[in-house]
């Protein structure tokens, strides 16, 4: 029987957004709809948010999920990658002696996420040959009509040879959803990254991700959100 884990890696500082991670997202801190959305879809054994805040992890203990070692400062900066916070996570768990054969990086800052899509990403990483699992978005317009503006405001494409090309002509290009990422615990032990040549994709409406980067962005994430929580 495989045994999954769900690391939601919640840090304290946030430059953009202050005290991202907490902020209140329709009435509620953001993190928790991430924290109920685990729950919800009953695929782990273990739910644990890292975090280097004492009031994130007492939060996140009061919610009914585990905060059994703080991060270590080392991984608490804005140059620290997920990558490195999973993997700290993976080995203080072995050093523990708990292992497990599945693991979810699930981000506290995307209140979309769904128990449906987390179950989905599960099911498409246990039957395929992939090693990760994520969830993308179309890019609209397509990145190949795309422009490099310089600081005098003069434009240039970034892809100049598409000049002529019909826009249905150009191939669809996507971009990571910023929800989760489902992947096999001993490869990534290997690697230290999420991705590469065995990293597959499940497609999801732009109706039902949003990156959430700026107070923009967070209004836009409220308006979907409403829409798709009623």
């Amino acid at each position: 029987m495989t045994k999954s884990i769900c690391i939601i890696p919640a840090r304290g500082g946030s430059k953009r957004i202050p005290r991202k991670n907490m902020k209140l997202f329709r009435k509620k801190p953001i993190i928790l709809w991430s924290i109920n959305a685990a729950k919800l879809s009953k695929s782990f054994d273990e739910i644990m948010v890292s975090t280097d805040d004492k009031n994130i992890a007492e939060y996140a203990r009061n919610n009914g999920v585990n905060v059994p070692f703080m991060r270590s400062k080392l991984n608490s900066d804005d140059k620290s990658t997920t990558s490195d916070v999973i993997f700290e996570v993976l080995k203080n768990y072995n050093n523990k002696g708990k292992k497990f054969d599945l693991a979810c990086c699930l981000y506290p800052t995307a209140p979309l996420i769904t128990s449906k899509s987390i179950n989905n990403g599960k099911l498409e990483l246990t039957r395929s040959k992939f090693n990760v699992i994520m969830p993308v978005t179309k890019l609209n317009p397509s990145i190949w009509r795309s422009f490099n503006r310089k600081k005098n405001g003069l434009i240039e494409l970034n892809f100049p040879k598409n000049i002529s090309t019909r826009s249905q002509d150009l191939p669809i290009t996507y971009l990571d959803a910023g929800q989760w990422y489902w992947f096999w615990v001993k490869p990534f032990l290997k690697s230290k990254s999420l991705i590469g040549n065995k990293t597959g994709s499940i497609v999801l409406s732009n109706d039902v991700a949003q990156d959430i980067d700026t107070e923009e962005d967070w209004k836009e994430a409220e308006r979907k959100h409403k829409i798709l929580f009623k």
